[in-house]
């Protein structure tokens, strides 16, 4: 999708008499339903006639040009693809331009640049940017990723001298990514024509631009299905923007670490679906191969398993990788070069439980204290809206003042966007409206997403047999994997004994629908996954998944009971603490009773890439939900 497609000619007509930044501006109020920042106005006004009339005086006119036009299952946009053909195959050719007005540079470390523009932090070079761009492109595109030389990026800094951005020329050159300034504009000039053609077919131009808008995107690649390679072998996932600086923020810190022994805390803050995961993985792959030592640690038992069973399925000292919070209560100080703390909400006040020895709890302080002290580089990724349980205590403010009173050093890097539900930012901004997490209101997903291409589906159903029936269907038409979960409404029992041999309980009853919820925990039970493996197992479609089960994951197609834990009453959520079953929550106070059920549908409403379904028991709470579902 883009927010204006037309040729380059025509553009540049709207751009001579100032009207294009308007008229994106009003496309983006249009189709994004939000207003855009005064710079990002500013920037097009600027930046779009430079780039249009070197196209004209190219002699490429008729070339069809996408402005912002949005990457397959991402909220990130690309400032101009230029659709043509490529003069010596004849065959469709796209270059992917970003435009900087930068004019100056003040630093470029590895990927990394700083700039005035951008205050002291650090921003992805321009080149790596654009590169990552069309390998995403690439990656999620099956028709490109059989001729990916179709492809080209140019970064394009048309304010700059060489002399004041020479920092940047050291960045290796590629065919994604080209660097050129205002001093380049004559190799520019050839680029172009080299991969769109001098004079051109206007048709074929449009018709390069259709293919491309239609062309089909494969969802994101599944966390899971690619971590053993990614541990093993090389780096599989391509991180974007604010994922790539989160990235060379933790290898900068090692570093430092070494040279100049310092200790650093760095903190990933990004919502469900931003890349927390995938950066931790790419880390994990990256500093085991350069011989650091480095663990992975979260405090979610299904979550861990899972990646020790896919990244170590070949190698148990890959398996070995893989932690659990509460593991570092007999740690000695900076026993490792780095720990990567994944779903660090989670973190709790103290590692001890009643499995834990009685000389270990003697030792045994915080376990935020334990985290940062036996690493030189302790990494946070949290998410402080997926806080479900009492106790649970990652945060960004308890962690930035543990560590500052250990004399660490802190960096905060904010992921934005929303890399799971098919890149949805409408969606995930309808949830946060939905539950009451934002100050707009509930609001109807077809209006929020009216004049899109939006293609996450959103749906009710009026009885859980249909909502089966749905995630059925879907999962056959479009293939996929598909799950049901509920809140924790319903009581959990421990496997029945038969004549036929264990089997799960249908504990979750609504009318004459019935189903198991997930295996316990430690439970093996026929035909059925264990808890840990619901969520990637198939066989998990035929139990109910718990936000225990299915927090860290994701899958293609999702169905979400809201029970009468949470309903709606006269326009308003109201959480009911007897209609919990979950144990640990039903004993959190009034203030934060309400925040961690809110907090568990949100984890749960966000866990489907293609898709999600939802049903209530309570019929006023299902008549709301059918009517912000339409």
């Amino acid at each position: 999708m883009a927010l204006v497609r037309r040729s380059a000619a025509e553009l540049l007509e709207d751009a001579k008499a100032d009207r294009l930044h308007l008229l994106l501006n009003e496309q983006a109020e249009f189709q994004l339903e939000s207003r855009v920042g005064t710079s990002e106005v500013r920037s097009w006004q600027r930046s779009l006639p430079v780039l249009l009339a070197d196209l004209a005086d190219a002699g490429l006119g008729h070339v069809e040009v996408l402005l912002e036009h949005k990457l397959p299952h991402s909220p990130r946009r690309v400032d101009a693809v230029l659709c043509g053909t490529h003069p010596t195959t004849g065959e469709s050719s796209y270059v992917l331009v970003e435009l900087k007005q930068w004019s100056h540079v003040e630093a470029a470390v590895g990927e990394l640049v700083r700039t005035a523009g951008y205050g002291p932090a650090p921003v992805l070079h321009p080149v790596e940017q654009v590169r990552r761009y069309c390998q995403y492109l690439v990656d999620s595109t099956p028709a490109l990723a059989a001729r990916p030389d179709a492809v080209h990026g140019i970064a394009y800094l048309h304010n700059a001298r060489n002399a004041d951005v020479s920092a940047l020329r050291d960045h290796a050159l590629s065919e994604y990514g080209r660097l050129f300034t205002l001093d380049d504009r004559g190799a520019l000039v050839d680029r172009l024509q080299a991969v769109l053609g001098r004079a051109g077919d206007r048709d074929a131009a449009r018709n390069a631009a259709d293919e491309f808008l239609n062309f089909h995107h494969a969802p994101s690649k599944a966390l899971l299905n690619i971590a053993a390679k990614e541990i093993r072998e090389r780096e599989q996932f391509v991180l974007l923007d604010e994922q790539k600086v989160a990235y060379e923020t933790v290898m900068h810190a090692v570093r430092n670490a070494r040279a100049a022994s310092t200790r650093t805390v760095v903190i990933v803050l990004g919502g469900p679906g931003s890349g927390k995961s995938a950066i931790a993985l790419s880390l994990v792959g990256e500093l085991a191969r350069q011989g650091r030592t480095v663990h992975h640690a979260t405090g979610s038992g299904a979550f861990t398993r899972t990646l020790r069973k896919t990244a170590g399925s070949r190698n148990t000292r890959v398996q070995g990788l893989f932690k659990y919070f509460n593991n570092y209560v007999s740690s000695e100080p900076r026993e490792l070069d780095v720990l990567i703390c994944d779903e660090a909400h989670r973190i709790r006040e103290t590692s001890v439980n009643r499995f834990t020895k009685k000389e270990v709890r003697a030792r045994a302080g915080r376990q935020i204290d334990e985290l940062i002290d036996v690493a030189s580089v302790p990494v946070f990724l949290l998410d402080e809206d997926q806080i479900v349980r009492p106790g649970e205590m990652g945060s960004l403010e308890e962690i930035t003042t543990a560590a500052k009173t250990k004399g660490c050093e802190v960096e905060v890097v904010r992921l934005e966007g929303q890399f799971r539900c098919g890149g949805s930012a409408a969606f995930d901004t309808w949830v946060s409206r939905l539950l009451g997490l934002e100050q707009a209101g509930p609001t109807e997903w077809t209006r929020l997403v009216s004049a899109t291409d939006d293609d996450f589906v959103v749906a009710s159903a009026a009885t859980p047999q249909a909502m089966e029936a749905w995630l059925r269907t879907r999962r056959s038409e479009h293939g996929g994997t598909a799950r049901i979960a509920a809140g924790y409404c319903w009581p959990w029992s421990d496997p029945a004994e038969a004549e036929q041999g264990k089997h799960l309980v249908d504990d979750v009853v609504i009318n004459d629908w019935k189903r198991p919820w997930n295996a316990k925990p430690g439970n093996s039970v026929p035909d059925a996954p264990e808890s840990y493996f619901w969520a990637s197992d198939e066989r998990g479609f035929d139990q109910v998944g718990c936000i225990y089960t299915a927090q860290g994951f994701e899958y293609d197609w999702a169905g979400v009971i809201i029970g009468p834990d949470l309903v709606r009453r006269d326009g308003e959520w109201v959480a009911r603490r007897g209609h919990s079953h979950d144990p640990g929550v039903r004993k959190a106070d009034e203030l934060h009773f309400a925040g961690l059920i809110r907090n568990t549908y949100k984890v749960l409403l966000t866990r489907g890439m293609s898709g999600v379904c939802v049903y209530s028991p309570d019929p006023e709470t299902q008549e709301f939900l059918a009517h912000v579902t339409r």
